[in-house]
């Protein structure tokens, strides 16, 4: 038995010692030899044999804890752009033939408190500010209209405008620059959700394939006319969409959220 287990223990040094030569062995130099480079991984597992190799090995550094990888993962993804809007069952977009009620608010707000950037273009922007800003200050407004009012207020907002020269809300910048580059600039920087709203900007960045989500809340009316979504813009493909979610409300609207394929 004694004699036996020698032998065994021999030739477990045995391979550990090549093992060791084999990890000796690897080139110094990035561009090495087919047969050097399979050898390297099968020698590499032989030498692993701690806990700060194994997370050398599987993190890339040692001392960096998961939860700093997992922001500075964070870093490198893009802010999503959402397109958010009410239409009729028609594809009328025009707001005065929409209806808005205690769901569709809450519906928005939960959106809304989901973003910390907001970006229209001048007419919807005037549509929404001073109105919002306004209600928040009235105690006489409802509670779903005094939540929107106050995720909406609490936001940052972008105006793309040429003829908008100043506005009294400190949470607005006008923009006048080109609309790509800006919007591009706008996901790359760290926050949460970009949402977009209205007719004009949304459809020039549907166009140039920058939304990522979209959603829409279909209401149970024919308009019969007013203004649709991509009037004047020509796709320049058509644009498969992937559906996320839906929800029904009591109104017997459809909020209905897509995403890009």
């Amino acid at each position: 038995m004694g004699l036996r287990m020698k032998s065994c223990w021999s030739s477990i040094r045995s391979c550990w010692a090549r093992g060791s030569a084999s990890l000796r062995t690897e080139p110094r130099h990035a561009h090495s030899s087919s047969s050097a480079r399979k050898l390297w991984p099968r020698a590499s597992s032989s030498a692993l044999t701690s806990r700060t190799d194994y997370a050398h090995r599987y993190h890339g550094r040692i001392g960096v804890s998961r939860r700093q990888r997992a922001w500075e993962k964070g870093r490198t993804q893009m802010r999503k752009l959402i397109f958010a809007i009410n239409t009729t069952l028609d594809g009328c977009v025009d707001h005065t033939k929409q209806f808005v009620d205690e769901e569709k608010l809450e519906y928005f707000t939960h959106l809304t408190r989901e973003a910390d950037l907001q970006v229209f273009g001048r007419k919807t922007y005037q549509l929404m500010v001073p109105y919002w800003p306004e209600v928040l200050k009235n105690p006489s407004e409802t509670k779903a209209d005094h939540e929107f009012a106050r995720a909406f207020d609490s936001t940052n907002k972008i105006v793309f405008s040429r003829s908008l020269n100043s506005t009294e809300d400190k949470k607005t910048r006008i923009v006048g620059t080109n609309l790509r580059d800006e919007i591009l600039k706008f996901k790359q920087e760290q926050g949460k959700n970009i949402l977009v709203g209205g007719v004009d900007i949304p459809s020039q960045l549907i166009e140039l394939g920058l939304i990522d989500e979209y959603r829409f809340v279909v209401g149970p009316t024919l308009a019969g006319e007013g203004r649709r979504l991509l009037e004047g813009v020509s796709l320049p493909e058509r644009l498969h969409l992937k559906l996320v979610d839906s929800k029904f409300f009591k109104s017997g609207c459809v909020a209905l959220h897509y995403s890009k394929q």
